[in-house]
């Protein structure tokens, strides 16, 4: 009998120093039941830096921080996170590599992958590791349906300073593209983990084939202007 296959899927969100502030994580098959979680606010980061913001203004603009960081308080007063530390999180971590010898994924690895290098995360131990975006790129994005909903729900990408305007290939549109409903995420870890990449995860592991169509993604495969004609 084949060995169950497991996955291990991390968001992070982040400081201003680029280190991990919120970390969240599921264990789950391929049918997408979860047989761990984590969700923690990782002590000396969340309680010594600034969350992330950039200079504009908006959800993450420095105002938008404060709230976030308030949101995060108040889920530490009512008890739906916890402030853990950095080895806290590389002992959950290793049991579950020991326990379910997990793929690793996430939307966008290599960010979450450098974020938690930055903070001493050991996400080493998981050698088999897939990009989460990589895969719904080549399972997912290219498809025509894909793309009418992007076109039914506006969702693109602002115009760059050299004319060039792309869909958006994002965790909340592909997620929304599964479900039928397009919803922003919270920018939680452990919330957007479970309700946005866990079922593109689950969709995307039952196509047959679907590691041979891992494909990075590239801003001119979904340009605007090549994916629609006018009527």
């Amino acid at each position: 009998m084949a060995k169950k296959q497991y996955f291990l899927i991390v968001d992070t969100e982040t400081t201003i120093n680029n280190t991990v502030a919120d970390f969240g994580a599921v264990v789950c098959d391929r049918q997408g039941n979860v047989v761990k979680s984590i969700g923690i606010l990782v002590r000396d980061h969340f309680d010594a830096m600034e969350l992330f913001y950039t200079p504009e203004a908006g959800f993450w603009g420095k105002q938008g921080a404060e709230k976030r960081r308030a949101h995060y308080v108040d889920m530490l007063n009512t008890g739906s996170r916890t402030m853990g530390s950095v080895g806290a999180i590389n002992r959950w971590l290793e049991k579950v590599n020991a326990l379910y010898a997990p793929s690793l994924t996430a939307y966008n690895l290599p960010f979450d992958v450098d974020k938690c290098r930055n903070t001493s995360i050991d996400l080493n131990m998981f050698s088999d590791r897939f990009c989460l975006w990589a895969a719904s790129v080549g399972n997912i994005c290219k498809t025509k349906k894909f793309k009418q909903f992007a076109l039914e729900n506006h969702a693109f990408n602002n115009v760059t300073q050299h004319g060039n305007m792309t869909l958006k290939t994002n965790a909340e549109i592909v997620a929304g593209f599964i479900s039928g409903v397009f919803v922003e995420e919270p920018h939680t870890a452990l919330e957007d983990a479970i309700d946005f990449e866990l079922p593109i995860l689950k969709s995307i592991v039952a196509k047959k084939g679907w590691k041979e169509k891992i494909e990075s993604y590239s801003w001119r495969d979904f340009q605007v202007k090549d994916n629609f004609t006018a009527k």
